[in-house]
C-alpha cells in the first residue's frame, strides 16, 4: 500500500502528481512528497517498525514509492555510538556518533537517498538514470544504479578526489568530468536533464531522492528509544540533510511515535572555504549569497545550495545556530574523532565535529543534554585531503635493539586505556 499522494509546492502549495517533476509551473518553487498522514498512523507502530528489515526501507511507510523496493536493501540501519571519549574532550556528558560512513554499500548517507530515487525511478519506467556530484553521490549512484541494472551517467567536477573517482569508475558507469565546479555541472546536468528522458535522481527525481534522507532522523529517534535528541548537528552542501532529518522528528512527533514532544535544536555545519547558509544564519541576513567553493571538503563544496533557504528555515525554527571552520579546524576535526573514537571520517565529518566543537566552547550547544553529530562519510575516500597532517611511521632496522633507541626512548609508560563507547 503506497501513502504518497503526490507532490507538492513548498513555496505555494500547490499539488502535483506523482511523476518526474521538480519545479512548481506557477512559482517555480522546488516539489516535495507529500503523504497521507492518517492512512499512516492507523498502521505504522513502533511494533512494526522493529519487525521490519535491518536497512532504510523498515520506514517504508514514510517513504515516496508506491510499490516494494527495488533497490537499496543494504542501506541504512548505521551505527548510533555514545562517544563518552569524544564527549569527556569536549566537556559533554550525552554525545553520539551517526556514523554513516559505515554499513553502507559505498560508505557515505548518499545510498540512502539513492535507495529512494532508484526505487521511485523504476516505478516511473525509466532505464536510465543520472547525477550531478561531488563524489559520494556519483559512488552511489554507479554502485547502486549497477545491481538495480540502470544505465548509468555520473557528471562531476574534473578536481574530484581520485578516490572518489576510482570508487566511481570501478562500477563502469559512463563518467564524465566537468572543468568548472559543482555549480557548473549541476547547470550542465538540467540542460541534459530537459532533452533526455533519463531519471536525474538529483534532478527531475529530487522530491524522491531528497526524501531518503529522512531516515536518517527516524534511526536516531529509534535508536535513542523513541526520543528525538535535544541538539543535532549536521553538514550542510544543498541544505538538504538538515531539511530532511528537521522533517524526520516532525513526522514521528506528529505520528505520535516519539516518548515525548519533540524539542530538537539543529545546527549547520560548513566549511570556512563555502559556507553560504552558515553565513546568512551568522549575519543574520535573509540573502544566501553565492560563493565560488574553496575548501579540502569537496563534498559540501556548492556555492549556490539548491535547499539552503529552507535549511536557513529550519535553523531558525528549531532555534538552533551555525558555525564554520577552516580547512585546518577540518582537519583536527578529522583527528580528534579518530583518535578518540576510532572512527575515520571524510572531510564533511571534520566539518561536522569541528562545529561541534566550536559550538560547545562558546556555550551555544549545553554540555548536559543529549547531541548528535551527523558523519555523512567515511574518510578512505578523502586520505589526500590530511595525509601531510597524520605525521609518518617510525623508520627503524628489523632489530629489538633499533626499536627501543628510536620508538621506546625517552616514551612513558602507556596510561590505562578508556572504556569503549557503546553502540545502540
Amino acid at each position: 500500500m503506497s501513502f504518497l499522494k503526490g507532490l507538492r509546492c513548498r513555496e505555494c502549495g500547490r499539488d502535483y502528481p506523482k511523476e518526474a517533476l521538480y519545479v512548481c509551473e506557477y512559482c517555480f518553487g522546488s516539489l516535495e512528497a507529500a503523504y497521507d498522514y492518517d492512512g499512516i498512523r492507523e498502521v505504522l507502530t513502533r511494533d512494526k517498525i522493529l519487525k521490519g528489515p535491518k536497512s532504510l526501507w523498515r520506514y517504508r511507510e514514510l517513504l515516496p514509492i508506491d510499490g516494494e523496493p527495488k533497490a537499496g536493501f543494504y542501506s541504512g540501519y548505521t551505527p548510533l555510538v555514545k562517544a563518552d571519549i569524544l564527549g569527556k574532550e569536549l566537556g559533554v556528558t550525552n554525545l553520539y556518533i551517526k556514523d554513516d560512513s559505515v554499513c553502507h554499500p559505498t560508505c557515505s548517507f548518499k545510498d540512502r537517498v539513492v535507495a529512494v530515487a532508484l526505487s521511485r525511478a523504476k516505478e516511473l519506467g525509466f532505464d536510465t538514470v543520472a547525477c550531478a556530484s561531488t563524489g559520494n553521490l556519483a559512488n552511489s549512484v554507479a554502485a547502486n544504479g549497477a545491481w538495480a541494472g540502470f544505465n548509468r551517467y555520473i557528471f562531476i567536477p574534473a578536481n574530484l578526489e581520485q578516490a572518489k573517482i576510482i570508487g566511481t569508475l570501478v562500477y563502469s558507469p559512463t563518467l564524465v568530468a566537468v572543468n568548472g565546479n559543482y555549480d557548473d555541472v549541476n547547470r550542465l546536468c538540467s540542460e541534459i536533464a530537459s532533452k533526455y528522458r533519463w531519471g536525474f535522481v538529483n534532478i527531475n527525481l529530487r522530491a524522491y531522492y531528497a526524501e531518503g534522507s529522512k531516515t536518517v532522523g527516524f534511526e536516531m529517534a529509534e535508536q535513542l528509544g523513541w526520543r528525538a535528541p535535544d541538539h543535532v548537528i549536521a553538514p550542510a552542501a544543498s541544505g538538504s540533510l538538515i531539511t530532511k532529518i528537521w522533517k524526520a522528528l516532525k513526522e514521528f512527533d506528529k505520528l505520535g511515535l516519539l516518548e515525548k514532544p519533540m524539542k530538537t535544536k539543529v545546527y549547520c555545519a560548513q566549511a570556512l572555504g563555502c559556507s553560504p547558509i552558515s553565513t546568512a544564519i551568522l549575519e543574520k541576513s535573509e540573502v544566501i549569497k553565492p560563493v565560488k567553493p574553496s575548501t579540502i571538503a569537496k563534498s559540501l563544496a556548492i556555492g549556490n545550495p539548491a535547499d539552503g533557504y529552507y535549511a536557513k528555515d529550519v535553523i531558525a525554527q528549531s532555534g538552533g545556530a551555525a558555525a564554520t571552520v577552516t580547512d585546518d579546524e577540518i582537519r583536527e576535526g578529522i583527528k580528534l574523532l579518530a583518535r578518540t573514537e576510532g572512527i575515520f571520517t571524510e572531510t564533511a565529518g571534520g566539518v561536522t565535529v569541528a562545529c561541534a566543537k566550536k559550538l560547545i566552547e562558546q556555550g551555544i550547544i549545553p554540555k548536559n543534554e543529549v547531541i548528535v553529530l551527523t558523519i555523512t562519510g567515511n574518510g578512505l575516500k578523502t586520505q589526500e585531503a590530511i595525509q601531510d597532517a597524520v605525521g609518518k611511521p617510525a623508520l627503524i632496522e628489523p632489530s629489538l635493539a633499533s626499536f627501543e633507541e628510536r620508538v621506546m626512548s625517552g616514551r612513558k609508560t602507556a596510561p590505562a586505556a578508556p572504556a569503549p563507547s557503546t553502540i545502540v
